[in-house]
């Protein structure tokens, strides 16, 4: 459950931007979420059974990779668990025909189902790009893009006053997450022949490269805050986010499996999800 702060963050982001413009509703707010919840499972119950071979071989998983483990630890079928990835779809179109109902528009279901082929494409044949290449990448259009646009639309009804800057912030972001994430399983990937950026880019610069990207988007959350985005609680975040930053910069060059490298990747993915928070909660009490 502590990963589906992956998926309400940016619909929080999306709909706290409508907020801004006089377009909120607690039943699309509510509706949102229950999408959350249906596509998260939807994404844990695929890519473990996507990544079943993978995640056998895996000796370095940790709290934010390497699967649930049910599979591999032969809790559960992938059979059943193929089942229950289908159950969720399902509810993730539920969740869509509502908040298109909600809106007076078809944008929130074409974008619920823009996230179910960016999923299926990220994990499934023919395209299979976990695996091929490019999967971060996906994860980056389906977290930092598909999810705030779908906030915002379900809310606003309309894409015409989104504030472009901030998604180009949350790219950057769900980028750097997706990134951390996979530092622990290059052993694995490696072996399973699966195309990680950690695999295609090596451990080391790879982490080199998500302090780069965090560094942008800590630029882009000062830009922010100069421009009047700001509370006690974003220069807090601001401060913690640039302790995080260093902390990434001291712990350059760990191993798969040690604890400095889970260090890395949790500071990573806190730096991540604080300024996802931060500009969220800024603008709600704007």
């Amino acid at each position: 459950m502590p990963s589906q702060v992956y998926i309400f963050l940016p619909l929080l982001m999306g709909q706290a931007m409508a907020f801004t413009q006089g377009a909120f509703s607690w039943s699309v707010f509510l509706f949102c979420h229950l999408y959350g919840l249906a596509m998260q499972l939807f994404i844990v119950f695929a890519n473990d059974v996507a990544d079943e071979d993978t995640d056998r071989l895996n000796s370095t998983y940790t709290i934010f990779s390497g699967g649930s483990r049910v599979l591999a630890d032969d809790c559960l079928s992938s059979r059943s668990l193929f089942s229950a990835a289908g159950v969720s779809a399902l509810l993730c179109l539920l969740a869509g025909v509502l908040l298109a109902w909600f809106s007076s528009g078809w944008g929130p279901l074409l974008l619920v189902l823009l996230g179910l082929v960016l999923l299926w494409a990220y994990s499934f044949k023919p395209f299979r790009l976990s695996y091929r290449g490019g999967g971060e990448l996906l994860q980056m259009l389906g977290v930092g893009g598909v999810l705030p646009m779908l906030g915002y639309l379900a809310q606003h009804g309309s894409l015409s006053g989104i504030y472009w800057p901030y998604m180009g912030l949350m790219l950057l972001l769900a980028l750097s997450c997706a990134m951390s994430t996979s530092l622990p399983d290059e052993p694995s990937d490696r072996l399973s022949l699966k195309k990680s950026s950690s695999v295609l880019l090596g451990g080391r610069l790879n982490q080199r490269l998500i302090l780069a990207l965090n560094a942008g988007a800590f630029f882009l959350l000062a830009l922010f805050m100069l421009h009047g985005l700001g509370y006690t609680g974003m220069y807090l975040i601001a401060l913690l986010c640039l302790g995080l930053w260093f902390s990434g910069v001291l712990l350059l060059d760990q191993k798969p499996g040690s604890l400095g490298l889970s260090v890395f990747v949790a500071s990573s993915v806190s730096f991540s999800l604080l300024p996802m928070a931060g500009v969220s909660m800024a603008l709600f009490i704007s």
